[in-house]
């Protein structure tokens, strides 16, 4: 299990495949809002937080692939 706390601005997120899914923007509430920059339409997204795996080396892995999260994406 992860902290939440652990989640910060800028941090990379990835899929289970490795692949890079996002960047964070902020914490908001029980979502990691993602930046408008790694989006196709330039808008914010949210990934919610029961998709988090771990946290490593700065860097947040998902238990999903990058077309899952993606799929998934608020």
């Amino acid at each position: 299990m992860f902290e939440k706390l652990r989640i910060k601005e800028h941090m990379e997120i990835a899929g289970s495949d490795g692949e890079h899914v996002g960047t964070v923007d902020k914490v908001e509430g029980e979502t990691i809002k993602l930046t408008k920059t790694d989006s196709s339409d330039h808008q914010h997204h949210t990934l919610p937080f029961d998709m988090v795996d771990r946290i490593e080396d700065n860097r947040i892995y998902l238990k999903v692939t990058k077309a899952e999260a993606q799929a998934a994406k608020a």
